[in-house]
C-alpha cells in the first residue's frame, strides 16, 4: 500500500518567504520601461475648434523602480497636453512640439517616476476658426385634412431659425436645418406641435441651444363662392373702341367660412391687358386678377378667354 508524503510547513514557509525576498529585490530595481499616457488637450484658443479628434495616447519611456511602474500601469491619469503654442502647417492643419512640453510633461508623472524620453515629438491637430452662423430651419410636414377644412394661415414656426456654431469650413456648406417629420391625419382643429431637431450626422463639431421647434397651424372649415365682377381693358390705344359680349367674368372662389362675408365686388378687381394681346398676336382678351384678399385660399375665371371687336 502506496503512502503519501506531507510536504512540511517548514518548506512551504521558506518557499514563501524566498519568492517574496526575490519579488522585494527584483522590483526594488530601476527599470527604463514605456508606458502610453492618454492625454487631453488645453488652452486650445476660444475662437478654434478641433474640426477632427488627435491622437488620444502618447507612449513615454520612463525610469523608475518596478514598484513604481507597475503601479503607474494600472492607474494611468491623463497627461494634458498645452495646445496653446500651436505651429501652423497649411490651411487648418496644424502640430505642437512636445519635447518644448517636456518640463511640464514631467511634472504630471507620479512621484518617483522620470521621464527619459517622448516616443511621438509631433502630435497633428486639425484646427478650425470657430465662427456662428444664423440658419433656416426646414420642417418636413406631412398634414392631411379632413373634408372640407384646410389652413387658413400660413404655419408657424417658432424659431423659425437657429444660430449655429462651429468650424467655418463645416458652416459654409450648411444652407439650413431639418426638422423630424411632423405626420397629423384627419386635421379639424388648431394645433401646436413640438418637433425636435434632426441630428446634423455629418455636421458633429456643429453646436445649437435650441433642440425643439414648436409648429402651429389654424385650421378652418372652407366653402366655396361665386361673384360676377366687371373687368377693365387697359392699355387700349387712344382712338381705339374695344366692344366685348359681356362686361363680366365669373369670380368662383374658396374662402374659410368666417371670411366669407368680408367677400364682394368691391374688394376684387379683374383687368385685360390689350397690348398683351397685341403683343401676342391673340385673337381674344385674358382676364388676369390683380387684387383679392389674403383670406382667398384658391380662385377660378370663366371664362379664361374674351372675344372682342376693334371699334375706330
Amino acid at each position: 500500500m502506496k503512502t503519501t508524503k506531507k510536504i512540511p510547513k517548514t518548506f512551504i514557509g521558506f518557499l514563501l518567504v524566498s519568492l517574496l525576498i526575490w519579488i522585494l529585490i527584483t522590483f526594488s530595481k530601476e527599470y527604463n520601461t514605456s508606458i502610453v499616457f492618454p492625454v487631453e488637450y488645453s488652452n486650445i484658443s476660444q475662437n478654434k475648434i478641433l474640426q477632427e479628434a488627435p491622437i488620444k495616447e502618447i507612449e513615454v519611456l520612463v525610469k523608475a523602480n518596478g514598484f513604481k511602474i507597475l503601479r503607474t500601469r494600472f492607474n494611468t491619469k491623463k497627461i494634458i497636453i498645452n495646445a496653446s503654442s500651436l505651429i501652423k502647417k497649411q490651411g487648418s492643419k496644424h502640430f505642437l512640439l512636445l519635447n518644448n512640453q517636456q518640463k511640464n510633461i514631467a511634472k504630471q508623472l507620479p512621484s518617483g517616476v522620470e521621464l527619459k524620453e517622448i516616443a511621438k515629438d509631433t502630435i497633428y491637430l486639425d484646427v478650425g476658426s470657430l465662427v456662428s452662423k444664423k440658419v433656416a430651419v426646414k420642417p418636413n410636414l406631412k398634414l392631411n385634412f379632413s373634408v372640407g377644412y384646410d389652413l387658413s394661415e400660413t404655419i408657424k414656426i417658432s424659431p423659425d431659425s437657429l444660430v449655429v456654431s462651429g468650424p467655418e469650413v463645416l458652416l459654409s456648406e450648411l444652407n439650413n436645418i431639418e426638422l423630424s417629420t411632423l405626420d397629423l391625419k384627419d386635421l379639424k382643429a388648431d394645433f401646436t406641435n413640438k418637433v425636435a431637431v434632426k441630428p446634423l450626422e455629418n455636421y458633429k463639431n456643429l453646436k445649437f441651444k435650441t433642440k425643439e421647434i414648436t409648429i402651429s397651424g389654424k385650421i378652418e372649415k372652407f366653402t366655396e363662392g361665386s361673384l360676377n365682377i366687371k373687368y377693365k381693358i387697359i392699355n387700349v390705344p387712344e382712338g381705339v373702341v374695344i366692344n366685348t359680349l359681356s362686361k363680366e367674368v365669373e369670380f368662383t372662389f374658396v374662402v374659410g367660412l368666417s371670411n366669407f362675408n368680408k367677400i364682394n365686388e368691391n374688394v376684387i378687381k379683374i383687368e385685360c391687358d390689350f397690348s398683351m394681346t397685341t403683343n401676342n398676336n391673340l385673337g381674344y382678351l385674358i382676364p388676369k386678377i390683380v387684387q383679392k384678399p389674403s383670406e382667398i385660399k384658391s380662385y377660378k375665371i370663366t371664362p379664361k378667354k374674351i372675344d372682342f371687336l376693334i371699334q375706330k
